[in-house]
């Protein structure tokens, strides 16, 4: 696993042996930063279900501001904390970290994101669950995107986001969602 673009460009990361854990594979995430390669620069960016924080690392690499990491997993949250020294980010500065379940992390934050990533394990349905509470609680700047990878479509409403976009990448579907127009 390695970043893709920006000033990071080309380093390793550490990442999970075996496949308990299934990072984004590079040619997803290489699409995604593709699509959302205007809005880096200054953002603030939330990783909801981190692992080894390649998405949030990869926005940093690219000019966000600020990373907002979360991994209920402690072995998750150790290994992005190695990433994060790897690259020399310091925490606390470009990187905020919690090991909290998601939802209750998701009840913890303030202030709204430009871009969130939303990742879960695929056997769990509690994405949605995420998507409903970032909605409900403002998380999402009027003008930002969330996007939910899973292994296949979102189907359903999410009230106050509307789903603007969905990509398939062989097992892997990437959703986008904004703030509905009559909402923001």
């Amino acid at each position: 696993m390695r970043i893709i673009g920006g000033k990071y460009k080309s380093r390793v990361l550490a990442s999970f042996d075996g496949d308990a854990v299934r990072p984004t594979a590079d040619r997803v995430k290489e699409s995604l930063f593709n699509i959302l390669s205007l809005r880096f620069y200054g953002a603030r960016v939330l990783d909801l279900f981190s692992g080894s924080g390649a998405l949030g690392l990869e926005s940093l690499s690219r000019g966000a501001k600020e990373a907002v990491f979360n991994d209920c997993s402690k072995d998750s949250v150790a290994l992005l904390r190695k990433n994060l020294k790897t690259l020399k980010i310091a925490e606390g500065s470009e990187a905020k970290v919690y090991t909290l379940d998601a939802l209750v992390c998701l009840s913890g934050l303030k202030e709204p994101f430009d871009i969130i990533f939303i990742d879960p394990p695929y056997r769990l349905e509690v994405g949605a669950q995420a998507i409903e509470k970032i909605a409900k609680r403002g998380l999402l700047k009027r003008d930002g995107v969330l996007i939910f990878e899973r292994d296949r479509a979102f189907e359903g409403e999410i009230v106050g986001l509307e789903k603007y976009d969905e990509r398939k990448y062989g097992k892997t579907v990437l959703t986008f969602f904004r703030v509905k127009e009559n909402e923001a």
